[in-house]
């Protein structure tokens, strides 16, 4: 018997993270159970699958606590790139908050283009940092989101065949 596809679940890095309403709504509009995860207690939404989470101080809390349940099925909302590496290894989805999707194909650079700018920064070399966030970053979340919803129950719904099996 074929074991049952992982349920879906939204990890949301919530320090900080200006797309909350945003995942609010996608996450009850497919009815997907949502995690927000803080290292303090912030405001969420009194509804049915969404639950606040707060782990204690430190700088790796709410990180470790997402990384250590994400996975396949799982859709984590990020802006932390080391945080985004270790979860698109543990096969979830991963979004920024930009709408930017980090895969296996995108995080290396990403993860080698943040180092350079904290170097930078360290030998006083002044960055220009990220650019604001702005409307059309939330248009660009928005539509993201929805896709890797899509992404994972088609995956979720899709037959797997067993290794050496023919099919029908």
């Amino acid at each position: 018997m074929e074991p049952a596809a992982p349920r879906l679940r939204i990890y949301l890095d919530a320090d900080a993270c200006p797309v909350k309403d945003e995942t609010y709504r996608v996450a009850a509009r497919y009815h997907i159970d949502a995690f927000v995860v803080a290292n303090s207690p912030i405001l969420v939404p009194r509804a049915p699958g969404i639950e606040r989470i707060v782990v204690a101080a430190g700088p790796d809390a709410a990180d470790d606590w997402i990384a250590e349940r994400a996975g396949p099925g799982a859709i984590v909302v990020t802006a932390d790139v080391p945080l985004a590496s270790r979860c698109v290894k543990a096969g979830a989805d991963v979004l920024a908050p930009t709408g930017r999707r980090f895969s296996e194909d995108s995080i290396g650079m990403a993860l080698a283009t943040r180092n350079l700018m904290d170097h930078l920064r360290e030998t006083g070399l002044a960055t220009s940092g990220p650019k604001p966030f702005g409307p059309r970053d939330r248009s660009n979340f928005l539509s993201a989101l929805d896709n890797a919803v899509a992404r994972l129950k088609r995956t979720a719904a899709t037959p797997r065949v067993a290794r050496g099996a023919t099919g029908p």
